[in-house]
């Protein structure tokens, strides 16, 4: 068995585990498997070992291996999730089904016209950056709530959940609390938290999307 299917194994141990010990049901988290700067040979185990959700960070490096990859698991979901720039909405729109990574006004109106243009639609996720640190991407904390009324009226986007990052030195667990806080008050079912190191108490604080990479694939 290799490495990373043992790796992807106990994940999911641990994920039903921790959806246990928080009262939730079985299969409510699911798992988004962080698969950035990895080739094609080193993901393939991990779909066949029935992992269906996939992140990547940048549309480039995405465009060069996951068309492939979805040519042959036709049922696979690839996630968005580091920051989009303007002149790649298209590309992204075309490549991804879900993006977890709409940050501003520029962007909700290029993925607006772009969904228009391909009817496509992936699913939206706004980004908030929730220990508001200057060198991270995302949407203040107290503007969350208005941007995404902001997507859904001047844009017609969907917006269907909220992500964030929390800064890596602090306890998470308050800042996970703040986005589950600000999902209620948005109206969003999905919460998108939690990697590799903080799953587990993301888990217990209301993810229902958490975002693995090193604990399946290894270090890169």
């Amino acid at each position: 068995m290799s490495g990373q299917i043992e790796r992807y194994r106990k994940v999911i141990e641990n994920i039903a585990r921790a959806e246990a010990k928080a009262g939730r049901s079985p299969g409510s988290v699911r798992l988004v498997a962080v698969s950035k700067t990895f080739e094609a040979g080193d993901i393939r185990p991990v779909i066949e070992a029935g992992q269906r959700r996939f992140g990547e960070n940048r549309v480039q490096e995405a465009a060069g291996k996951w068309p492939a990859l979805k040519g042959e698991h036709p049922d696979i979901e690839l996630h968005l999730i580091g920051p989009l720039q303007s002149n790649k909405a298209g590309e992204a729109v075309a490549l991804f089904d879900v993006i977890e990574t709409v940050d501003r006004e520029k962007i909700a109106a290029a993925l607006a016209a772009e969904m228009r243009k391909q009817g496509r639609s992936p699913t939206l996720f706004v980004q908030v950056n929730i220990g508001e640190e200057p060198q991270k991407a995302g949407i203040a904390p107290d503007r969350a709530v208005d941007f995404v009324r902001q997507c859904r009226d001047r844009h017609s986007l969907s917006i269907t959940g909220l992500m964030c990052i929390p800064p890596a030195q602090e306890d998470p667990a308050p800042h996970f609390t703040r986005l589950a806080q600000l999902a209620g008050q948005c109206g969003v079912e999905s919460i998108s938290m939690g990697m590799s190191g903080d799953y587990e108490t993301a888990i217990a604080h209301g993810a229902t999307h958490v975002r693995v990479g090193s604990a399946i694939f290894g270090g890169r």
